[in-house]
């Protein structure tokens, strides 16, 4: 059993330790995490469709929520476990978001990436980690099985 934690406690070192040498080989540092986040919620709170979905369900919570995105962010990047969140609980039951402003939650993310991504390798990386989050959460929040019943189809 104690061999078994030890192995494990190795396997996680050296996918983080890979993880931080493919950030660190890109540009990518806490400083840079810090800097996309704050940016990218800037934009998101002056943005006339985002702004007000966020706002409404982070308000009087926005240095909270700064500081969890910064953690989960370096989680991904770094796969330091630094968040242990649910982001799926999270988004449920937040007022007036449908999965037409994920697609505008990327192009705004995207045109942050284009002002402070240090190169096109980290661009890349961050758009594609962006686009599976943002692919798993409209799929968990709306989903619906019943759409894709060939049953159901009309011809």
């Amino acid at each position: 059993m104690n061999n078994e934690l030890q192995a494990r406690a190795a396997h996680v070192a050296a996918i983080r330790e890979r993880a931080e040498a493919e950030m660190k080989a890109i540009g990518i540092d806490d400083a840079f995490i810090g800097n996309l986040v704050d940016t990218f919620y800037g934009r998101i709170l002056a943005h006339p469709e985002l702004g007000p979905v966020f706002d409404a369900r982070l308000s009087g919570r926005w240095p909270e929520h700064m500081a969890k995105m910064k953690s989960f962010w370096s989680s991904v990047a770094f796969r330091n476990g630094a968040y242990g969140g649910k982001p799926v609980q999270a988004h449920l039951g937040v007022a007036n978001m449908t999965p037409e402003l994920f697609p505008k939650w990327l192009e705004l993310f995207a045109a942050t990436l284009d002002d402070i991504a240090p190169n096109p390798e980290a661009k890349a990386w961050f758009m594609a980690t962006a686009e599976r989050i943002a692919k798993s959460l409209t799929l968990s929040l709306f989903y619906n099985p019943a759409i894709d019943d060939p049953a159901l189809k009309q011809n």
